[in-house]
């Protein structure tokens, strides 16, 4: 379990889904995630990307996609001012290898992390799949997550796979898209993290993206799960003080 435990404040983001025609301008889009990481830098001590970031991103060998030139580098000058900045994979930004690491000096989360922050527990995701056991679920996760299947992939040109993985993520919005709050007591996240506490008493927040809904929910004495929104409806994210973890919205309008 990772530790930090300098009292400045720490700041957690999720689903920005850069490039999606979702956003109404992405470039604007991205500018504004820019003047975030401006606004929390000044006395962040670290900042969590809970995945998503990218509606698609996939690093072949020599090559990463076009675009997000005004993140990648201020993400780049975050690190080299000393905050630390950590990455996770999404269900839309997979296939990560070194690059964010090499060139924008971000630590990479392939799984979910639990991290003791100013004395409290953390435990941190993604979310996707998380208490889902359907099998239609975890047939799609061997398939996105396999090595050999991510190689052949790789062996197509990008001319044809980026327009056939942004048209497969539009797509999945048109039809149902994200669903509304289900209730503490059908949501897959809520009920994973209530079992999860059982094995894991420890924990005192459950930090989650994925589901593009603001919420702070109470699941025991001491115990919250909060789900980060998205950067597409609600601009949102969470800071922790040392005392609490809040939502906040950035540039409200």
């Amino acid at each position: 379990m990772n530790s930090i435990t300098v009292s400045k404040k720490v700041y957690f983001l999720a689903d920005a889904h850069l490039g999606s025609l979702f956003h109404t301008n992405t470039i604007d889009a991205e500018r504004k995630l820019c003047r975030w990481l401006d606004f929390v830098k000044q006395d962040a001590s670290a900042i969590y990307l809970l995945g998503d970031i990218f509606d698609y991103w996939f690093e072949y060998k020599h090559v990463v996609p076009k675009g997000f030139t005004r993140l990648l580098g201020k993400l780049a000058e975050v690190t080299d001012a000393g905050v630390e900045v950590h990455f996770f994979i999404g269900n839309h930004d997979i296939w990560l290898t070194d690059y964010l690491t090499k060139e924008c000096g971000m630590i990479l989360h392939f799984e979910p992390l639990t991290t003791d922050i100013q004395g409290k527990i953390f435990f941190l995701a993604h979310g996707d799949g998380l208490g889902d056991e359907s099998w239609s679920f975890h047939l799609l996760r061997k398939i996105f997550h396999s090595k050999f299947l991510r190689k052949c992939f790789s062996a197509i040109h990008p001319r044809w796979t980026i327009p056939l993985a942004h048209a497969w993520s539009n797509s999945s919005r048109e039809n149902g898209g994200v669903q509304p709050y289900l209730g503490e007591e059908r949501e897959y996240l809520i009920l994973f993290a209530k079992k999860k506490l059982i094995a894991s008493p420890d924990i005192n927040y459950f930090v989650f993206g994925h589901r593009h809904i603001l919420l702070d929910l109470p699941i025991a004495e001491q115990v919250h799960v909060i789900m980060l929104g998205d950067w597409i409806t609600f601009f949102s994210y969470a800071v922790f003080d040392g005392e609490m973890v809040k939502l906040e919205h950035f540039e409200s309008v």
